[in-house]
C-alpha cells in the first residue's frame, strides 16, 4: 500500500519483526489478507454507519496494514507470486468498498444525502481506477498513471474520518468531494493514457507495414 520507498523503509522497522513471528507460528500470508480485509469491513460497516468516525478509521487504519504485513510475509518465506497478488488486489477492492460505503450509510442515516452520494462516487470511482488498470494491463499496457492512488485515497479518508469523529466539522464532507474529484480525474488520466499508447502503437504499425511495401 505505501509506494513510497522511505515510508517503506520505515514501515518495515515495525513489520518485519511481526512477519517474522506470524510466519515462525506457522501462520500463511493468505491468512493474514483474508482477516485483514474481514476485519476492515466488519469496522467499517459497524462503526462508520452509527457515526462512531473515530473508533472505525482508528481499527481500519491498524486492519489496513495487513497489507504490508501479508506482502512482508510472502516475500519472506518465498511465495510471492501471481496467486497472491490477485488476491491482494481482489480483497482491496472488497475492502475499499465497505469503508466507502460505509461513510456512505453513515451519512445517508444522518440525512445529508449530498455528502451520501458524493462518498457514492468515491466508491463507484475507485473501482472504475483499479479496473482500468487491470484492463489496460489485460492488453499490455502498463498503466499505473493518476493522482490519486489506493494509499492515497484510503489514508485521507481515514485521516478526516479520525477528525470528523474527533469534532472537526466538517472535514470529512470535505475530504470525501476532494477525493470524489481526484479520483475521477484519475479515471480520465487513466483512460487517455491508454488511448495515447495504443494510438502510439497503431501509428508504429502502420509505418512499419508502410516501409516494407517499399522494399
Amino acid at each position: 500500500m505505501l509506494n513510497n520507498n522511505s515510508a517503506r523503509a520505515f514501515a518495515a522497522r515495525f513489520v518485519d519483526p511481526v512477519a517474522k513471528l506470524m510466519l515462525r507460528l506457522g501462520v500463511s500470508p493468505d491468512v493474514v489478507t483474508l482477516v485483514g480485509t474481514a476485519a476492515t469491513c466488519a469496522a467499517a460497516l459497524i462503526y462508520f454507519p452509527t457515526q462512531r468516525w473515530f473508533i472505525g478509521a482508528a481499527l481500519i487504519a491498524v486492519f489496513v496494514s495487513f497489507d504490508l504485513l501479508d506482502g512482508t510475509m510472502a516475500r519472506m518465506s518465498g511465495r510471492s507470486g501471481p496467486w497472491g497478488a490477485f488476491l491482494d488486489s481482489t480483497l482491496d477492492r472488497i475492502a475499499d468498498g465497505a469503508i466507502f460505503g460505509g461513510m456512505l450509510l453513515g451519512f445517508a442515516r444522518l440525512g445529508d444525502l449530498r455528502t451520501a452520494g458524493v462518498a457514492l462516487a468515491c466508491l463507484v470511482g475507485g473501482g472504475v481506477v483499479s479496473y482500468a488498470k487491470a484492463r489496460a494491463e489485460s492488453i499490455d499496457v502498463e498503466c499505473n498513471v493518476g493522482i490519486a492512488e489506493r494509499a492515497e485515497r484510503v489514508m485521507l479518508a481515514l485521516g478526516a474520518a479520525a477528525l470528523y469523529g474527533l469534532g472537526v466539522p466538517y472535514v470529512l464532507p470535505i475530504a470525501l468531494w476532494i477525493l470524489a474529484v481526484l479520483t475521477w480525474i484519475t479515471v480520465g488520466q487513466r483512460i487517455a493514457h491508454v488511448r495515447g499508447v495504443l494510438r502510439a502503437r497503431s501509428a508504429a504499425a502502420d509505418d512499419s507495414e508502410g516501409s516494407d511495401e517499399f522494399r
